[in-house]
């Protein structure tokens, strides 16, 4: 990468002292791991428009696809406002060329998933979507999303991972030319990384290149980008990544010794019973790579996909 990924990210989460009670929810690995490769845009949507801090906590009151927001024991309404504040936002943020966004888990105007709401009996419902989520997801329908909480799951956090690298690539390529060539080279590169998330996908996005003439270059890239977007946020599987391992050794069959071969199956069948993790086969893949000096797989961005000391691959 030439630059910093660019990623949003709820304030609270890289230490800013913002939430209610005058703290943060600073996240070691968003600061300190991740963060050596994102450059972070950081959004507070109630200090944004107009709380203070310290501030009265709210909650989300109504049915869980239109609830209001409201302060917790004053029961004022801040929803006009917040949507207000939030649809001005998410055009300044158009601006910044995300790639990603990490909200705060169970947050009333940043949550993602399961913000509790309550009915009109006063009963929580864990269905409900933060006010300021929901306007940026509207917004932003392919830009990678999560939450810290969601980021502990190993496969939840390599997934995201792999989605904002892997938008960095496809906007450096759209900054270049939107031409077939650089289409191709595109999608030659990034083929089996689409394969280990979703094979269908990638059938339907290899179509889609081998009858890129035929269309406008602005409808080939839009419906390119979200058909790639899309496999993306299917999660890898063991059968999917064996899949790739064994389309991959089809580019060996003619170099690799009986003893190489043997070797290469036995750490394959190890990762399916999961004795080791995605990161043994893949190096011994890329070993080979460069032993044999194979130039189609030296560019397959699935054998290298985010840098390693993110140690992604170690846990999956």
């Amino acid at each position: 990468m030439n630059e910093k990924i660019k990623l949003g990210i709820s304030a609270c989460l890289i230490g800013e002292n913002v939430r209610w009670n005058g703290g943060h929810a600073r996240d070691r690995y968003l600061t300190d791991i991740l963060g050596q490769y994102v450059e972070y845009v950081p959004v507070c949507p109630e200090v944004e428009c107009g709380m203070g801090v310290p501030r009265e906590t709210l909650r989300l009151v109504g049915h869980p696809d239109n609830p209001n927001l409201v302060t917790s024991k004053t029961n004022i309404d801040h929803t006009h406002e917040m949507k207000e504040w939030a649809r001005k936002r998410v055009e300044t943020l158009k601006k910044e060329n995300l790639c990603g966004f990490v909200f705060k888990k169970n947050s009333p105007s940043s949550g993602l998933y399961n913000v509790p709401v309550k009915n009109f009996k006063g009963m929580p419902q864990k269905k409900g979507q933060g006010i300021f989520a929901r306007v940026f997801t509207e917004n932003f329908p392919l830009v990678p999303v999560e939450e810290d909480g969601r980021l502990n799951d190993s496969k939840l956090r390599e997934t995201f991972i792999e989605q904002i690298f892997t938008l960095m690539r496809w906007r450096e390529t759209l900054s270049r030319k939107k031409s077939m060539g650089n289409l191709v080279d595109f999608h030659t590169r990034h083929k089996l990384l689409v394969m280990s998330h979703s094979p269908d996908h990638s059938r339907m996005m290899g179509k889609l290149v081998a009858d890129g003439k035929s269309l406008p270059a602005e409808d080939l890239f839009a419906k390119y980008e979200t058909l790639l977007m899309t496999a993306l946020r299917l999660k890898t599987t063991l059968n999917k990544n064996i899949n790739v391992m064994q389309h991959i050794m089809g580019y060996f069959k003619k170099q690799l010794s009986p003893d190489e071969k043997k070797e290469l199956l036995e750490i394959i069948e190890q990762y399916r019973q999961e004795y080791v993790p995605l990161i043994v086969p893949v190096t011994l893949f890329n070993h080979y790579v460069r032993k044999y000096k194979q130039p189609y797989l030296a560019q397959q961005v699935y054998l290298n996909p985010h840098p390693i000391a993110l140690k992604l691959r170690n846990h999956v």
